[in-house]
């Protein structure tokens, strides 16, 4: 049983450290979206 359980834990740790790697070299794209927003004058006092 402490073998399978010390299996089972080095595959765990495998998956969470391939996962970091991943997650680390993933190039995500930031968005491209336009935003435009309508600021009244009302707010910038003179």
């Amino acid at each position: 049983m402490s073998r399978f359980l010390s299996i089972l834990v080095v595959l765990l740790l495998l998956v969470i450290a391939g996962g970091m790697v991943f997650l680390a070299s993933w190039d995500l794209p930031a968005p491209s979206k336009t935003v435009e927003k309508v600021l009244p004058d009302e707010r910038f006092p003179r």
